[in-house]
């Protein structure tokens, strides 16, 4: 059975990048009906932020991707570690290292000076004189001496590490806590880990984990190192760019498959498909598919895919989204008809809130530079006959074919241009210029609400502009 894992760390929010991995391990999974489990590794208790940590279980959650069983909290299991610890110890695969940090620091030093690798140089690996006094000593495993550390990894092949290059590393520090390449092993082995997908820049720690592995007797996961997602510019993702809090993305009104569909195509294709339902994902997503290169970050995409989805979204469900940005539609008997204008011309949420206050709000003012350029002298005049026109025909309008019967005939009798007659209208009616079709405007508002907002404007701000 395929069972993979997500396994963030709480010292900071969790980001695109990691969202991506975390979407790739959940299909990979859920395709072949195995498990998918949430880790969050917080051993490093100086840096642990609670805050991220409730983020991040808050992003699962509204981004819908289910994890299986309880989260992991690699804190709640020191004492396993220390167990896993003591046997390689008493197994003699790891043993007690005194070196201080002058005699680290000399070494590093005259390793430098020779052009050499600072490592450590395994001056404790067999130690067998009297234990130095007022050290405490940090734990190193052996590491073997020659050959090769080959990983097999589905993503990029066959990478060779010369075990030359690698020294006696530290799985646990002088206060006993267990370091990250340790407790990483012993958890995928423990969680029954299969498939580990995650960042090519853990790809450095592969060989360690290997050699913990193999210390222990424990069968050895398929990796796949999925490469970075940069900038356009082909340099490492900033907040600028997009390397944002996930729960961020929220707040701009983004929704949470549309996120989705985006980071899947981040790396990964099935030809030129470009819009992926969730059953579509699970079907077609195969990590040995990942592309090997960089992945680059398109703001754009994302934001047409988002209003991809916003489109074609039912209104039901539009209406519950917008609830989180104070939209309120439940009870307004209007929502189809606000919704259903709104949306077509939106990217996100927040643009669809401001886009349906327009409407359903009142204008406190006016857009200046629509009414420096389109409020003319004659304007107020052939507003206040428009005006007339429609308190003659009020029984008459019903719908914004209406609207658009009458306001032609007004059109062609007042010998008008378009735009001299429709821009300054939408101003009455919204404050600005750039709003949907003047006739769906109206139908929405309905007669009253329309002959209010002509009227205010004319009276009021349109005459002090001239």
């Amino acid at each position: 059975m395929t069972i993979t894992r997500f396994a963030p760390s709480p010292t900071g929010y969790l980001h695109i990048g990691g969202l991506r991995t975390a979407l790739y391990c959940y299909l990979w999974a859920r395709k072949s009906n195995g498990e998918f489990k949430l880790r969050i590794e917080d051993t490093d208790t100086q840096r642990n932020n609670k805050e991220a940590m409730k983020a991040i279980i808050n992003a699962f959650d509204w981004l819908g991707l289910e994890y299986d069983g309880e989260v992991y909290y690699q804190s709640k299991r020191l004492d396993i570690y220390k167990k896993y610890i003591q046997q390689l110890l008493d197994e003699g695969q790891a043993y007690y290292c005194y070196m201080t940090k002058d005699e680290l620091d000399t070494l590093r030093q005259e390793q430098i000076n020779n052009k050499q690798t600072p490592r450590y140089d395994g001056r404790y690996r067999d130690f067998k004189r009297d234990i130095p006094k007022n050290v405490e000593p940090v734990i190193r495993i052996k590491a073997p001496l020659e050959g090769d550390i080959i990983v097999d990894d589905g993503i990029k092949s066959v990478v060779k590490f010369s075990c030359s290059q690698i020294d006696d590393f530290i799985i646990a520090r002088s206060n006993g806590m267990p370091t990250y390449n340790f407790v990483v092993t012993i958890d995928d082995y423990l969680m029954n880990i299969s498939h580990v997908i995650r960042g090519d820049d853990h790809l450095i720690n592969t060989p360690k984990q290997m050699i913990i592995y193999q210390a222990l007797g424990f069968n050895i996961p398929k990796f796949f190192h999925v490469p970075m997602i940069n900038n356009p510019q082909g340099k490492k993702l900033s907040k600028r760019d997009g390397a944002l809090d996930v729960m961020e993305y929220k707040k701009q009104g983004y929704l949470p498959h549309a996120l989705l569909n985006f980071l899947v195509r981040l790396g990964w294709s099935n030809k030129d498909q470009e819009i992926f339902s969730m059953q579509e994902m699970l079907d077609l997503f195969n990590p040995s598919n990942i592309n090997k290169s960089a992945s680059i970050y398109n703001e754009s995409k994302l934001l047409w895919l988002n209003a991809h989805y916003i489109k074609n979204m039912s209104n039901d469900d539009l209406v519950k989204e917008l609830k989180y940005f104070d939209c309120l539609l439940f009870d307004n008997n209007k929502k189809e008809l606000i919704l259903n204008l709104c949306k077509q011309r939106v990217q996100t949420l927040v643009e669809l809130k401001n886009s349906i206050n327009l409407l359903i709000n009142k204008p406190s003012s006016y857009e200046q530079k629509g009414v420096k350029k389109f409020i003319k002298d004659n304007t107020i005049i052939f507003l206040n006959k428009y005006l007339q026109l429609l308190e003659k025909e009020n029984n008459n309008i019903l719908s914004s074919n209406d609207f658009e019967s009458i306001s032609q005939t007004f059109i062609k009798e007042e010998e008008l241009k378009f735009p001299q007659f429709f821009q300054p209208l939408r101003l009455a009616l919204t404050g600005h210029t750039q709003a949907p079709s003047v006739y769906d405007i109206m139908e929405v508002l309905g007669y009253d609400e329309v002959c209010s907002r002509i009227n205010k404007a004319v009276q009021c701000t349109f005459n002090t502009s001239l």
